[in-house]
């Protein structure tokens, strides 16, 4: 298809609102037209190609231009497009069987919505209504999660999450949400080394439960590897005493691994790494990998089992989605993971992820290069001002490290909290499909772009 990029510039500037873009500032100079792309490499209207080592937001998994999604999709709109998920369609029902699967048995019921954030709202409304069913003389509405995590746009996951650059625009949220601190190594909040910290981070975790009482506590909600503040990569034992301590008082475990599933730390599914089962287990993105909407909320049996009784009880679960379960959009994510198993690309994310993850280990050699830290193909490289300080990297100049790479044809992201004092560390997530060739790329650009800056620093 011919594209007349001046209309389509014109018209966009005219007409889009774009997310966490500020348009006063927007030209047809600054905006990319993104006509095309192939495994790791996206395309402009311009003809400029560059790697994408961000998978769009996280979630290309198997790369772009996959014919055979699009036909999967494709061929089953022809029959059946869409309709209300209180009947059965035929590829929702395969893709719940193979999710039930991928989980080993253990988490066999699916419920589709069409985002991470939907699917991390759905997770909350599902466990305030657990606790209405199973303990009706308590309410247990509050969730605990973790200061500068991510869970999604919608209020209540918002109020979920601890990113305040995301959140202080609309506040004040719904009440019920605590906070916890994170796993940060780094800059650990405690002041504390692994392992003297006795794992610090995580047991603080039942202190806050009895601090609120138990009774009131519907869900503890947490990303595995906690990603939008910078790829933090949790000690391997911390996991597991959450998962414990959940237990300890009767609390549902929700994992969000709408960015950490699908073999992007080089698993299946994160948690599998580190020995624990959710009790819910929130996915999106590489459900898909991008090729249609598509989210769900997977859970244990026995939350299930919560939600049946007689008629009239209404224990049914009091949520709805309009496209959830859409045919179209199942069938493509069917294929996705179809394909992400034929060719073991979970595998790969694994093998190469290790590999460039000790290839970026190298950049520690530069003063501005505090840590580099990652699973699989999930990564963030952390810049300071100097390794003595730890004083996170200005945000100036995170920007041009980024715009360097970009120039360089290589498409890097950039992790949040910007608004206060962080926002400093340089996130890569590239395609599953990556191989060496390409993890030598992201190295490469990633390597001149820091020493560019760092010589420029000096000459200044």
């Amino acid at each position: 298809m011919k594209i007349d990029k001046a209309e389509i510039l014109r018209l966009d500037l005219a007409h889009v609102w774009h997310p966490l873009t500020q348009h006063r500032d927007l030209t047809e100079e600054t905006l990319r037209v993104i006509v095309g792309g192939e495994g790791c490499t996206i395309v402009d209207a311009d003809g400029n190609r560059y790697l994408d080592a961000m998978s769009g937001l996280w979630c290309v998994n198997v790369g772009y231009g996959r014919r055979e999604i699009a036909e999967a999709m494709f061929e089953q709109m022809k029959e059946l497009a869409y309709y209300p998920h209180l009947q059965a369609n035929v590829p929702a029902a395969l893709l719940a069987g193979y999710l039930a699967q991928l989980s080993g048995g253990e988490l066999r019921r699916v419920y589709f919505v069409n985002s991470g954030s939907e699917a991390c709202e759905a997770a909350l409304k599902i466990a305030r209504q657990f606790g209405r069913e199973t303990r009706p003389g308590e309410l247990r509405y509050k969730f605990i999660s973790r200061y500068h995590s991510y869970h999604g746009t919608t209020l209540a996951t918002l109020a979920a999450g601890g990113l305040l650059e995301r959140k202080r625009k609309f506040e004040p949220l719904g009440n019920g949400f605590v906070h916890m601190l994170p796993p940060y190594c780094y800059r650990c909040p405690f002041g504390l080394q692994y392992p003297a910290c006795g794992l610090a981070c995580a047991r603080q975790l039942g202190g806050i439960i009895e601090g609120e009482g138990p009774e009131t506590v519907a869900g503890v909600i947490v990303e595995p590897i906690q990603s939008a503040i910078g790829v933090l990569v949790p000690p391997e034992e911390y996991l597991g005493v959450i998962a414990e301590t959940c237990r300890k008082y009767d609390v549902l475990l929700i994992l969000d691994e709408v960015i950490n599933g699908f073999g992007r730390t080089g698993k299946w599914f994160c948690y599998q790494h580190y020995g624990v089962v959710p009790d819910l287990l929130c996915v999106a993105k590489g459900l898909s990998s991008g090729y249609a909407p598509i989210g769900a909320v997977m859970a244990r049996e026995e939350i299930f089992a919560a939600f049946l009784g007689p008629v009239e009880q209404n224990k049914h679960v009091a949520q709805v989605s309009t496209w959830g379960g859409h045919a179209g959009a199942a069938a493509a994510a069917l294929r996705n993971l179809e394909v992400m198993s034929r060719e073991n690309l979970v595998g790969n994310a694994a093998e190469v992820g290790e590999y460039l993850l000790e290839r970026l280990r190298g950049l520690l050699e530069f003063r501005t290069v505090g840590e580099v830290r990652g699973k699989g193909l999930l990564i963030g490289v952390e810049l300071v001002e100097d390794k003595e300080s730890k004083v996170p990297a200005k945000g100036e100049r995170v920007g041009r490290v980024i715009q360097r790479c970009r120039e360089a044809g290589v498409l890097v992201g950039r992790s949040a909290g910007g608004d206060i004092g962080w926002g400093n560390t340089i996130t890569i997530a590239p395609p599953l499909v990556l191989d060496r060739e390409g993890a030598e790329r992201i190295v490469g650009a990633l390597s001149e772009a820091i020493e560019a800056e760092e010589k420029e620093a000096l000459g200044s």
